[in-house]
């Protein structure tokens, strides 16, 4: 039969296999009322994006599990997709469209603006995809949406209206988050907020009639021109005679009316508050309760308006520069002092943001947020893990009312029209052709767009064809897991939870398996200001997907963040070359095809020897743990345990143990370990493959006792008919002996090559297991011959011993042996059996534990204490001979 390469080269192969498993449809699902469904959607990429290590970590993990379940007999399906991402994807097409015509997107216009933009769709929209793909996501990709296509933007309007006729949609002049960079509105999610150093300015603010005066400290003194009011505590003895009189203010002259609110926090900053209603969200609840007039000092990028007076046209910091130099030189500076405060900055461009009042559309979250808290602590959704509970409950707890417009051209235009003639507003599907009230012809669309989480909040149901009444939809939603990164909770999961609930009345996915940030290996944010991100797909270049894949899988645990290291990388490709060449040892040994007619566990069952059988039984306890890891999203102990098996296991201990039967002249001893090889091999192969697709795919192409793709083969379960736990404690007592006596020679510097004689003295129980194990200590542990007596009686003076749980192995090694060497050895065992017996009776002696230790657990410490106490015994009686 035909052998794999001799070296293990991805790239020989992992774009072929991709293209297989695309044309044979491996990827594809369909309604299948038989199976049960198993559903992922893809957190949408932007489409202005390259494929970074957090994508890859994400896009690792959803493959991982699609896979896994489509093997286990799901039908699978993970919807791609790709993000318009409005703020991002203008920010580039405006740049794109100054550099190339010198123009701002005004003077473009905004029909010649979108064009611009559906060509950049057009042109890194596919992008990413194919980037994605490069890491064996296998997505169908027939599915693929794009959060402003057709059906989204159906789906989209559909939504607005029907919240809209509930009540839920309002369009008013309220606070918002306003970024003069991008000119456009923010929700209170797409704030960050840093630290920045600040100063708070205290300046007098004179009480009308009267020497009197009020000190009002500001961190923005450039908003005193929007003032119109000041705000005290009504219980603050210092200013309750002022209440109802009227402060003047500065510069300006201004009349500004005293009003007493709970608002004002008596303790803070000197008790009286200036009261800005159109520039600050906790001044403008505070005017409407009084009725405080809404002065708006600021134009979209920051300047100051035509209600500045002397300072119109000046950006705001100019502007706060200029005034506060009035304030001092007019006697209205009392003072300044150093204030650091948290600054809100716009996500996209970290410009500081500037709350003001606008004219906005707003989603009243109080009702919708309600059964998003239910169905979470009703446990109808889950995360992992479950700390997480406390971000999406305190975001939603908190919640207040969403602004979704904004002032961009990319993106759903809001369906709301407005009559020319009368003012009349119509929310509708449709573009209404007249004016319901006056019959005019005269209307116009709203020209703001909807924020993106908008309806990148629709995605699990509007991906599969929600408004619409869908076979897909019935029999898909709710999604199974979502998986996504920590930062994004209150962005996105949030807003997937209360949508769902309002159009579905059903939770969107039942698990939200979240992940940390990777970061670099010295724990820092991977960024271009860092200059310290790693292109995956240069890893994937170099490496091979698997290797990356391998590495992010491992060094991942939900909910944790990660670090990246390039040492991990050359392991895990490491160990992709271990199997490989595993692999090509087996099929070597398969040359002889005739080895292979009837191969079954039948046929060699009366000649599997206590490896053969240890080794199936070792693989069906590894398949049964990786199962419960893996139905706990434990995907990274699932990977560890399967590579550990895999490398220790089977191709260290197993392998070499069979390798002189391969070798020798039996033809039914060689055939029950052909067997046990290809079997063992195969189940391992089906283990790996949702981890490292590539190279199972290959390897198993190659594997002549199977037919078919791994990708669509059963995923491995537990099996009773290989559950042989007497040979798995028979053979880990042997390959415990021969590790020890491989130590000993390696402490005295004995060459593998020199063979010496080993002389076993084991207790009743152990003696059948070494009596089986005689042959393995000839091949590994470099025995000449092998002896099992039942007492020390004959054993050489100068024998260097070995103890294990009840078993002595003696090995005469004569001058070969250093004795100071091995009493210092054995000293060093000595102290190590002592101190695990101090730290038993430690336990046994503590009444905390023998009162609360169920009796099981107490009785295996006193069997431990028994069995170090024992080995003691004999390394006390070995070093007494030594002196």
């Amino acid at each position: 039969m035909e052998n794999l390469p001799k070296n293990y080269d991805p790239k020989d192969f992992e774009s072929r296999i991709y293209q297989d498993w695309q044309d044979k449809g491996c990827f594809k699902s369909s309604v299948n009322k038989d199976k049960k469904p198993f559903t992922i959607v893809m957190p949408p990429p932007n489409i202005t994006g390259q494929l970074h290590m957090g994508h890859a970590l994400d896009d690792t993990l959803q493959d991982t599990l699609i896979r896994w379940k489509r093997m286990d007999g799901f039908e699978s399906l993970w919807i791609p997709g790709t993000d318009h991402a409005s703020i991002a994807t203008e920010v580039k097409v405006v740049d794109r469209i100054k550099k190339e015509t010198g123009k701002s997107k005004y003077e473009f216009g905004r029909q010649e603006f979108l064009k611009e933009a559906w060509k950049w769709k057009d042109e890194f929209g596919g992008k990413i995809v194919n980037q994605v793909k490069k890491l064996g996501a296998s997505c169908d990709w027939d599915r693929e949406r794009f959060t402003m296509d057709e059906g989204c933007n159906r789906a989209v309007t559909k939504f607005f209206v029907k919240l809209y006729e509930e009540g839920h949609i309002y369009r008013g002049n309220r606070i918002i988050n306003w970024c003069p960079s991008c000119k456009t509105t923010l929700s209170d999610a797409e704030v960050e907020h840093e630290d920045q150093e600040g100063n708070f300015w205290h300046i007098k603010y004179p009480i009308k009639d009267s020497d009197e005066f009020l000190e009002i400290a500001t961190t923005r003194p450039e908003t005193l021109l929007g003032d119109s009011g000041v705000a005290v505590h009504p219980e603050d003895e210092r200013y309750t005679h002022l209440v109802g009189k009227i402060a003047v203010l500065p510069l300006i002259g201004r009349e500004l009316p005293i009003v007493a609110d709970e608002y004002v926090d008596k303790e803070f900053g000197t008790g009286a508050v200036k009261m800005t209603p159109a520039h600050d969200p906790n001044d403008f609840e505070v005017g409407k309760r009084h009725g405080l007039e809404e002065i708006n000092v600021m134009n979209d990028d920051a300047t100051m308006n035509d209600l500045a007076g002397k300072y119109v046209g000046m950006d705001r910091y100019e502007c706060r520069k200029a005034l506060v130099a009035d304030l001092d030189e007019a006697g209205y500076l009392i003072g300044i002092k150093k204030h650091d405060h948290a600054v809100g900055t716009c996500y996209r461009c970290h410009t500081t943001i500037e709350p003001r009042l606008s004219l906005q559309w707003f989603v009243k979250m109080d009702e919708l947020a309600k059964p998003a808290i239910e169905i979470l602590k009703n446990k109808e959704l889950k995360f992992v893990p479950e700390k997480f509970d406390k971000t999406y409950l305190q975001w939603l707890e908190n919640i207040r009312d969403w602004c979704v417009s904004r002032q961009l051209w990319w993106g759903h235009q809001i369906p709301a029209y407005y009559c020319q003639d009368c003012g009349e507003l119509i929310v509708a599907e449709e573009a209404p052709h007249e004016c319901p009230k006056c019959h005019s012809n005269n209307i116009k669309q709203d020209e703001d767009v909807l924020d993106t989480w908008f309806s990148s909040g629709l995605w699990p149901f509007e991906t599969l064809g929600w408004p619409e009444k869908s076979e897909e939809l019935d029999y898909y939603f709710p999604t199974s897991v979502l998986v996504t990164g920590y930062d994004i909770i209150f962005f996105w999961v949030v807003r997937m939870a209360f949508s769902s609930m309002f159009c579905m009345n059903d939770k969107p996915f039942e698990h939200v398996l979240i992940h940390g940030l990777v970061r670099d290996s010295e724990g820092r944010k991977m960024s271009k200001s860092l200059g310290n991100g790693i292109d995956p797909l240069e890893i994937i270049d170099q490496f091979g997907a698997d290797a990356l894949r391998f590495t992010l899988i491992t060094g991942n645990s939900p909910g944790n963040d990660m670090r990246f290291y390039m040492e991990r990388v050359e392991f895990a490709r490491n160990f992709n070359n271990k199997l490989w060449n595993a692999s090509r040892f087996v099929f070597m040994n398969l040359e002889d095809e005739s080895l292979l007619d009837g191969l079954t566990r039948e046929a060699v069952e009366k000649d599997l020897t206590l490896a053969d059988k240890w080794i199936i039984s070792r693989a069906n306890r590894i398949v049964d743990e990786v199962n419960t890891n893996m139905d706990k999203f434990e995907l990274g102990i699932a990977l560890q345990k399967s590579y550990e098996f895999t490398w220790s296991e089977y191709c260290d201990w197993y392998i070499e143990i069979v390798k002189p039967r391969l070798y020798g002249d039996d033809r039914d001893a060689k055939r029950a370990a052909l067997y046990t090889l290809t079997y063992v091999l195969e189940k391992i192969l089906k283990l790996l493959h949702p981890f490292i697709p590539f190279i199972t795919e290959e390897i198993y192409s190659y594997l002549p006792t199977v037919e078919g793709l791994i990708i669509t083969a059963d995923y491995p379960h537990y099996d009773e008919a290989d559950n042989m736990q007497v040979e798995e404690e028979k053979m880990d007592l042997i390959m415990e002996a021969i590790r020890k006596v491989r130590n000993v020679r390696t402490e005295m510097n004995v060459p593998p090559s020199k063979k010496a004689k080993i002389l076993i003295v084991p207790t009743d129980e152990k003696i059948d297991a070494m009596e089986d194990g005689k042959d393995y200590f000839k091949s590994l542990a470099s025995a000449s011959e092998v002896e099992i007596q039942k007492d020390k009686s004959g054993i050489p003076e100068d024998a260097v011993s070995v103890v294990i749980d009840g078993v002595e192995l003696f090995i005469p090694l004569d001058e070969l042996v250093d004795f100071e060497k091995e009493k210092e050895r054995l000293e060093k065992e000595k102290k190590k059996a002592i101190s695990e017996i101090k730290r038993v009776e430690g336990k046994l002696n503590n009444p905390g534990f023998m009162n609360k230790a169920p009796e099981k657990l107490v009785e295996e410490e006193k069997a431990k204490k028994e069995k170090f106490e024992e080995i003691l015994k004999t390394i006390e009686e070995r070093l007494a001979k030594l002196k």
